[in-house]
């Protein structure tokens, strides 16, 4: 079997139940979105602001527990069982304060809704969405914290298998809280902030419990003498860490920013925008999975400075990163009106306004598939070599001080409203995508050593 098709098996075989489960996670926001959009318009436009508010403070943490990956798959390619654990569980602590440090900002969201030019009947319903959610922040990147440990150690399935559990239990208990079934109190849009809670809850558990228990992982002992500090690796991982969370952040933020944007033209263009998000995100998930994927095997591969397992894990990875758009593509322009329909309730007369909003939206989205998987290929890549600094000035420069303000030129200095805001969305990624990806070929994948 030639290099190249060994890699392309063995990045599928990770890389597999990482997309799955990244699909599993754009599924439980998936459900929220369209039982939230059963039980009403305005509730929706909550929710989804909500949400984007909360996934951009998260992928901060997030952005922590990404470093542990590379730094676990660089160990785990030079046998040092001490140093894998000596990062996870660095990663763990980084989690603790981050999720603490978030909590007063949820607690007092509606003002700042406010301040970025939000309705305060918006801004009310935002806040009482995020006062319950932002619990989930401490077992949400603790879960991604063990995901990045385990997905390091070439464990994947188990993160599948936690994230539909939790797609179940999301789905569940939408239903009894949201609208009030079984004899709960109806809820509304707080039952699907409490069901987003517990999800994050029994995922995290999950996983904790098989690292603990599982042979081939419990010998890392990664909660022993847990209290106890360990400065170097807090460093370490702080240190990797916090250009990829300004990365996400520039990312993460830019689509928040549009999505304040869409909520200055008025509800049904935002309800419409986080529908179209949720199905672009969905389909973005498919890269994420194999960002991961691609993170680890070029970490094993750097870790052994195996130059030619690098390029040949690279090649693999954007292979299939590049088949998956030209799926998305496809769907996004032959049947966007379907898929936008999934959410909505068919008797809500606002139905018709919405979905053509919507299908505008997801022609504009089926422009920037190719940029926006060049990206992420291009970051976990670069991550797996652990060269993170130099792609987060990338992603600054491309996605606020280029994207953000194309997207407010094009939607209200030019007047093409919602599609000019996601046109300037399509300008930032096409550049950071470019970028990045010249950053990898003519950087570490050539060199022996980032520079």
């Amino acid at each position: 079997m030639s290099p190249f098709r060994s890699h392309m098996r063995a990045t599928l075989a990770l890389g597999l139940p990482l997309i799955g489960s990244q699909l599993a996670t754009i599924a439980i926001g998936l459900t929220d979105t369209i039982m939230v959009g059963w039980y009403g318009v305005p509730e929706l436009a909550a929710v989804a602001l909500g949400s984007a508010t909360y996934h951009t403070v998260m992928i901060i943490g997030m952005g922590f527990a990404l470093a542990v990956m590379p730094m676990v798959a660089a160990a785990v390619a030079n046998d040092d069982r001490t140093q894998a654990r000596r990062v996870t569980r660095m990663g763990f602590w980084i989690a603790v304060l981050f999720s603490l440090l978030a909590i007063p900002f949820f607690w007092f969201s509606g003002p700042i809704m406010v301040l970025v030019g939000q309705e305060p009947d918006l801004a009310q319903n935002v806040q009482d969405y995020l006062r319950i959610a932002g619990f989930g922040m401490m077992p949400i990147v603790l879960f991604l914290v063990l995901r990045s440990h385990l997905s390091a150690l070439e464990h994947t399935r188990i993160v599948l298998w936690a994230t539909l559990a939790g797609v179940a239990l999301n789905a569940g208990l939408n239903y009894i809280l949201i609208f009030g079934n079984l004899g709960a109190p109806e809820l509304g849009l707080e039952g699907a902030a409490l069901a987003s809670l517990g999800t994050q809850v029994l995922m995290m558990a999950i996983l904790a419990i098989y690292a603990a228990r599982t042979k081939g992982v419990k010998e890392y002992d990664l909660y022993a003498r847990f209290w106890r500090s360990d400065w170097e690796a807090f460093g370490q991982v702080f240190r990797l860490g916090w250009p990829i969370a300004l990365t996400l952040l520039s990312e993460g933020g830019l689509f928040t920013a549009s999505m304040i944007m869409m909520g200055w033209i008025g509800e049904l263009e935002l309800a419409a925008h986080g529908i179209a998000l949720q199905i672009a995100s969905a389909t973005f998930m498919v890269h994420v999975g194999l960002s991961s994927a691609a993170t680890v095997r070029a970490g094993h591969a750097w870790g052994r400075s195996d130059l030619p397992a690098l390029r040949n894990a690279a090649f693999a990875a954007l292979t299939l990163s590049a088949l998956m758009v030209a799926v998305t593509i496809a769907l996004f322009l032959l049947i966007p009106g379907p898929m936008i329909a999934l959410f909505l309730d068919p008797a809500d007369p606002l139905r018709p306004q919405i979905i053509a909003i919507g299908t505008t939206l997801l022609a504009v989205a089926a422009l920037f598939q190719l940029a926006d998987a060049a990206q992420v290929m291009a970051l976990g890549l670069l991550r797996g070599v652990q060269d993170t600094r130099l792609p987060m000035i990338f992603a600054v420069f491309s996605y606020w001080l280029v994207g953000v303000p194309a997207s407010y030129l094009l939607g209200f200095t030019l007047g093409l409203g919602g599609p000019g805001i996601w046109l300037g969305l399509v300008i930032g990624l096409v550049l950071a995508g470019s970028l990045m990806m010249a950053r990898f070929w003519r950087g570490p994948a050539r060199l022996p050593h980032p520079v």
